[in-house]
């Protein structure tokens, strides 16, 4: 019998504790992913794709990368004779091929050896964009005939 009262003491005594503390015995960890550690990561990310694509814009806007290949065929000049038609010159060696460029063509308009750079060749009634000027339209009457 003394056991019994013994036994009911021992499983009574714990109850006002727990009933004290007013806390449950197990509280669950705190959420990892919230919107505010969520934003936090987008927003990072966002800089930094941002600062990616700011840097290339700066090197592709001063030509810090080279867009022509470093080869054989090298582009001399080009320019606008249309909304999408150009006339470039490119250097093969040491021949200039003067090309039309259009969408979804490319024709020879002229070959020419590659120019001296001396000054002594150049007159100032002459100047080589004349005289380039002349072969073309040579060239062009040639081919058209």
């Amino acid at each position: 019998m003394p056991s019994r009262y013994l036994m009911l003491l021992i499983l009574t005594l714990p109850f006002p504790v727990w009933a004290e503390s007013g806390k449950p015995s197990y509280v669950p960890p705190p959420s990892v992913i919230t919107t505010e550690n969520t934003l936090q990561m987008m927003g990072g990310l966002l800089l930094v794709l941002a600062i990616i694509g700011g840097i290339t814009w700066l090197l592709k806007r001063f030509s810090l990368i080279s867009t022509a290949a470093a080869g054989v065929v090298k582009v001399v000049a080009a320019t606008g004779v249309g909304q999408r038609e150009r006339v470039i010159v490119v250097e093969i060696d040491n021949t200039w091929l003067v090309l039309g460029v259009a969408p979804g063509r490319v024709n020879k308009l002229h070959i020419m050896n590659k120019p001296l750079t001396d000054a002594a060749s150049t007159t100032p009634d002459n100047p080589p964009v004349e005289t380039f000027a002349t072969q073309l339209n040579q060239s062009i009457k040639k081919e058209n005939a």
